[in-house]
């Protein structure tokens, strides 16, 4: 289900407004015209939509398998329409390609509880053939982390379901409405963004908490490595008709899946099509993986506009979180006794 921001603040529009118009197009060899704007930079502006149905790492039951055939993608959609047919909990990226697999298509075949319904999230996208997003290592699967990373916990996705709190402060960032983290790899959900483009900074407005993010395209250099942020410190620049941007400087708690402070994120944005924005991801930290590992994630074009997304930090659930463990310590407390 899409929600949109409506309005940036007197800031971004002010960027908004200073932002080049399109000026002169440049044809590409398969006749589609790319877009430019009076700088000469490769239009990317507008708003771009992440629900593609492809999992992050490849399923064994496509070991071996880059791409599907247009039969397979066909019984993948109808598998995926059966196992959501129920309307049950939400299945987010991976777990619909695994309902799927797996042939899930009743209630019986849910063991969860509690989750948004199948309502909430976008119709996915089938138009991606791939069998994962991960185009490197060619396997399609993350590489092992180190032994280090292993012993920190680091370089895992972070569960779904969080430990004991005593506090608002030991539940995660994105329950409490701070932020879900650059990048957020979460598909179908709220997982829009918008690219607004100046001369000399880029801003990338994610929809979830609508973070916005500034980016320096001038050649600056990164801050000073005692400035960490939360979404680190990112720098950009164009090659060829690419825009890269690399950000380092990332806060403890802020650092992609719990990866170390030396983390550093390569993202590149080409533009491919009329409607399809190629969103390339390169994850680096060689002492929690053992080598560095990249994703593709095929952004498509939205014409509509993004409201706001309305998450309400300190609302009625972290009540109910918090006095739910009171309960369970003191239903404890009475058992032992």
């Amino acid at each position: 289900m899409q929600r949109w921001m409506h309005a940036f603040g007197v800031s971004v529009v002010a960027f908004v407004a200073s932002a080049p118009m399109p000026a002169a197009a440049q044809a590409s060899g398969d006749g589609w015209t790319v877009s430019r704007t009076l700088d000469g930079q490769p239009d990317l502006e507008g708003v771009w939509a992440n629900n593609s149905v492809t999992p992050l790492e490849r399923p064994d039951a496509w070991a071996g398998k880059t791409t599907l055939t247009a039969e397979d993608l066909a019984e993948l959609k109808a598998a995926a329409t059966e196992a959501t047919a129920s309307g049950l909990d939400a299945q987010f990226g991976d777990q619909l390609v695994q309902a799927a697999l797996a042939g899930l298509s009743d209630a019986d075949s849910y063991d969860t509880t509690g989750n948004y319904n199948q309502f909430w999230l976008a119709d996915r996208n089938f138009d991606h053939n791939r069998t994962s997003l991960v185009i490197d290592p060619t396997d399609g699967k993350i590489p092992p982390r180190t032994s280090d990373g292993e012993r920190a916990g680091r370089g895992v996705p972070p569960p779904i379901i969080a430990p004991k709190a005593d506090s608002w402060a030991d539940r995660p960032l994105s329950e409490r409405c701070l932020t879900f983290g650059v990048p957020n790899l979460l598909a179908g959900y709220n997982s829009y963004y918008q690219i607004i483009q100046g001369r000399d900074h880029v801003v990338i407005l994610m929809e979830m908490i609508h973070d916005a993010r500034i980016i320096p395209i001038d050649g600056s250099p990164h801050v000073s490595d005692e400035i960490r942020q939360l979404h680190g410190d990112p720098r950009g620049h164009w090659e060829d008709d690419t825009l890269v941007v690399e950000t380092t400087n990332y806060s403890d708690s802020g650092v992609f899946w719990n990866a170390a402070e030396g983390f550093r994120l390569t993202e590149r944005f080409t533009r491919v099509g009329p409607d399809t924005l190629h969103y390339e991801i390169t994850f680096d930290d060689r002492t929690t993986w053992t080598r560095p590992w990249t994703i593709l994630v095929p952004l498509k074009h939205s014409a509509e506009p993004m409201y706001e997304y309305a998450c309400h930090e300190g609302n009625l659930g972290m009540e109910g979180i918090l006095s739910g463990y009171r309960a369970q310590e003191r239903a404890a407390t009475e058992g032992a006794r």
